[in-house]
């Protein structure tokens, strides 16, 4: 990880755009009019949801060095040095960054621009042929707005990585219940802080370069866990944002009888409670008795309250008491708002193994 020396003088270089081989003003996509974007948002609005479900998932073609990567800011505003320093990392690995023309516009209130400035966005690095993944700047709260204005086909036709986390979860889901994979991982602050050698920078470009596959063999880190063997698709990300889309065409959590699913959930700044009644909404739903496996995350800033000391410690008790007791359940695995935030493919069929010293969690074929 940089120093603090490190990261001073790298922001203060990205901040006075000083670098001789890098400004982001050289990465600027060519923006469509005003009277072309609000033609083809209506279009698009009034085309109706086509859900697809359970056809089994594709994949994106694997990225290969020179190909163009889409930055968009779909949610929360963000700051320039995160996405310039996020855009000369896929720069430096051989690939061609470009930015949509809201990933740092004019923003709107939290925004990082309007919702139709931020949908345009992404259906113009969906439908861009040239344009082989979607790199999400930043969470924080909007994406959710966007979904009501996007088919199955617009996906299905354009299946490309999608990469977020946090409020991207969202359109993950989206993705997902398209039919499409797309990859929970690391987002702009991360690439720009970290470096080159980062782990977990590292794993997202492998997945990315190698078809969404990945392999993670590491210490079981809590007591808690529970030992057994799973194998199933993954799905998962944020937990408020997941539970927010209950009983919408965009629920991941439902799973069918016939389905063998692994999920996985982290959250910031949740109480414990909250997360306690999403997990009675898991249990009252049939869904915690289908799951063939649970990873648990980073749950992070929070406060202990008077009934539990932990997140964990309230996941454990729970469980134990509404009987799910004969699946794996991971906890403290490395996904989340932490720095240690490896990349998931969602979608993917995997395996995973939790033993008292090791937690495996690989990519299987279906």
């Amino acid at each position: 990880m940089k120093t603090d020396k490190d990261k001073s003088d790298f922001f203060e270089d990205l901040e006075n755009n000083k670098s001789e081989d890098f400004n982001i003003e050289d990465y600027k996509y060519k923006s469509r009019d005003i009277e072309e974007l609000f033609s083809d948002m209506d279009k698009v609005a009034r085309e109706p949801f086509v859900m697809v479900r359970y056809k089994g998932i594709h994949f994106p073609q694997p990225l290969k060095k020179g190909d163009k990567v889409a930055f968009i800011s779909p949610a929360s505003a963000v700051k320039e040095e995160y996405v310039a320093g996020a855009m000369k990392c896929f720069l430096d690995r051989g690939y061609n960054p470009v930015l949509m023309p809201s990933a740092l516009g004019e923003e709107e209130g939290s925004y990082s621009a309007s919702k139709s400035k931020r949908l345009i966005d992404l259906l113009d690095a969906l439908e861009d042929p040239e344009i082989k993944a979607i790199f999400c700047t930043r969470g924080g709260y909007g994406c959710v707005q966007m979904l009501p204005n996007f088919s199955y086909s617009i996906i299905a036709k354009n299946p490309k990585w999608i990469i977020g986390f946090s409020d991207v979860s969202a359109l993950l889901a989206l993705w997902y219940r398209s039919d499409i994979a797309s990859v929970h991982g690391p987002m702009a602050k991360h690439l720009a802080i970290e470096q080159q050698d980062d782990p977990c920078s590292n794993a997202l470009f492998n997945i990315l370069e190698n078809g969404g596959k990945f392999n993670y063999l590491m210490p079981s880190t809590s007591s808690l866990n529970r030992i057994g063997e799973a194998k199933g698709i993954l799905r998962g990300g944020n937990w408020a944002v997941l539970d927010g889309l209950a009983n919408t065409p965009y629920d991941i959590l439902d799973i069918k009888p016939d389905e063998e699913v692994i999920l996985f959930f982290e959250d910031i700044a949740e109480p414990i409670y909250k997360l306690e009644r999403m997990l009675w909404r898991l249990y009252l739903s049939g869904t915690l008795e289908k799951v063939k496996g649970l990873i648990f995350g980073q749950f992070t800033e929070y406060k202990s309250d008077r009934n539990f000391e932990t997140v964990e410690d309230m996941l454990d008790y729970r469980l134990s008491r509404i009987m799910i007791r004969n699946i794996p359940v991971v906890y403290n695995f490395p996904v989340g708002h932490v720095q240690n935030n490896y990349p998931l493919t969602e979608g993917a069929t995997v395996e995973l193994k939790v033993d008292d010293e090791l937690v495996s969690l690989r990519t299987i074929n279906p």
